[in-house]
């Protein structure tokens, strides 16, 4: 019997195992942490005759197993991945092994700094609007082995697999080539982790040199310069208008006339896209791109953006109290999307922000915080680092409050006091100094919010 490491307990570190078990395979799983929910994830797992360890680290001289299988928060030159590389262990990450599983249906492959989730959702919703069985995964929806565990046996075959797929995620999946591959937006981001910003684009173009159809943001301003001579066969989107696109009319997808156009065909009105912000009606056109691409027909586009709610922790709508209105915007884990957020919000603001930090250029946000925040307020690890560099720009409005309990109530104080309307969590960091992901911050601010009535 075949045994495969799974490394990470994460939920796709989970999916997979079972996935694996399913198959035949004698699955062990690891995680360097510990913890009471960690247990009693172990726990469940030796119910189903998954072996787990906690507090461990793999070891190739105890154990040499036939796959290795690592989660998405796991580097991928870690030295025992390299070793096992090394030694001709097949290493591969989740989503490269729910692609084996589920390679008989096309896949469409989002990837991207910024915009891959909301571009996820809108297009997983239009393909369930057309009546195909296209479900969502990687980072939003399903892990990607949930989905092929039981598939087909127990239920309809999948139509299409609308997956975000993230630079950890592409860079252990070296087989993985979607239908239809998108590239959202390119600025700095995980360069803790890819080190250059020219290894980052090498990985996301692995992606998109392996998908079989391409469609790329044209208003991205690295994408449009490099794509001029790399991607000369791509679908291109421009909401400036079919005189931006890098590509014939007949094979672009942009806004004329507040009109969304696509490969020649009139679709809909920007207007029924209920979503805060410029940058989403570039998400919208991404979205469109590949419905049109996938056979999908008008109608069916069209009523399903003026029926799209929105993603969860991105310009979230969560409640108005005394007049102030919470906006969730816990998605914005860098300072691109922080600064998208800001300026997508259409009244003075006070802003929370803060968290882990990250590299990057922070220049455009520190500009749009001096043009729309009236007062930020400041939480986690970064605090005084943005502090700091508030300070050395000549913006003074701002308080480091620490923790999100504080900047909830101080901001709704603030609000009040001086007649501003919107309060937003954007805050251009990980959430990992104080949260598990930027979902469960996002919900602890929802609850706060909900809590002051």
């Amino acid at each position: 019997m075949p045994k495969a490491h799974i490394i990470g307990l994460g939920r796709s570190g989970v999916a997979a195992a079972r996935l694996l078990k399913q198959q035949g395979w004698t699955v062990e799983l690891s995680d360097r942490n510990t913890s009471t929910s960690l247990q009693t994830c172990q726990e469940n797992l030796q119910q189903e005759q998954i072996s787990v360890q906690l507090d461990h680290t793999l070891s190739l001289e105890q154990t040499s197993p036939d796959l290795i299988v690592v989660s998405p928060g796991v580097p991928w030159d870690i030295p025992i991945l390299k070793e096992a590389r090394a030694k001709s262990i097949d290493t591969i990450g989740e989503m490269e092994l729910a692609w084996r599983s589920l390679n008989t249906a096309p896949w469409v492959g989002i990837t991207g700094t910024n915009g891959k989730t909301t571009t996820t959702a809108l297009t997983a919703a239009i393909f369930k609007t057309a009546g195909l069985h296209a479900p969502a995964c990687g980072n939003i929806g399903y892990a990607a082995c949930e989905l092929a565990i039981g598939e087909p046996a127990t239920r309809h075959p999948y139509d299409w697999i609308i997956a975000e797929i993230s630079s950890y995620q592409i860079e252990s999946s070296q087989d993985l080539s979607p239908q239809i591959g998108i590239w959202t937006t390119f600025t700095p981001d995980h360069l803790k982790r890819h080190y250059t910003l020219e290894n980052y684009y090498n990985i996301k173009a692995n992606l998109l040199r392996r998908s079989q159809q391409q469609i790329f943001n044209g208003d991205d301003p690295y994408l449009r310069n490099i794509g001029r001579d790399q991607w000369r066969d791509a679908y291109w989107t421009s909401v400036l208008g079919k005189d931006r696109l890098l590509c014939p009319p007949e094979k672009g997808i942009y806004i004329e006339n507040n009109q969304v156009i696509a490969l020649g065909d009139p679709i809909t009105s920007v207007a029924s896209l209920k979503m805060l912000g410029d940058h989403n009606r570039q998400n919208l056109l991404l979205a469109v791109a590949a419905a049109k691409l996938a056979g999908i027909d008008n109608e069916a586009i069209a009523e399903a953006i003026a029926t799209f709610p929105g993603v969860p922790h991105r310009l979230e709508y969560i409640c108005t109290h005394a007049g102030v209105q919470f906006i969730n915007d816990s998605k914005a884990t860098n300072y691109d999307a922080a600064e998208v957020g800001l300026a997508a919000v259409p009244q003075e603001t006070i802003l929370i922000a803060g968290g882990e930090s990250k590299e990057g250029d922070d220049t455009a946000w520190v500009k749009m915080i001096q043009a729309k925040a009236k007062q930020v307020f400041l939480i986690g690890e970064a605090a005084e680092l943005f502090a700091q560099r508030l300070h050395d720009t000549g913006y003074k409005h701002y308080e480091i409050v620490g923790t999100m309990e504080r900047a909830v109530v101080q901001s709704f104080q603030f609000a009040k006091q001086n007649n501003i309307p919107t309060v937003l969590l954007s805050p251009a960091c990980a959430s990992f100094d104080q949260y598990q992901s930027f979902e469960h911050r996002g919900e602890h601010f929802r609850e706060l919010c909900l809590r002051l009535s």
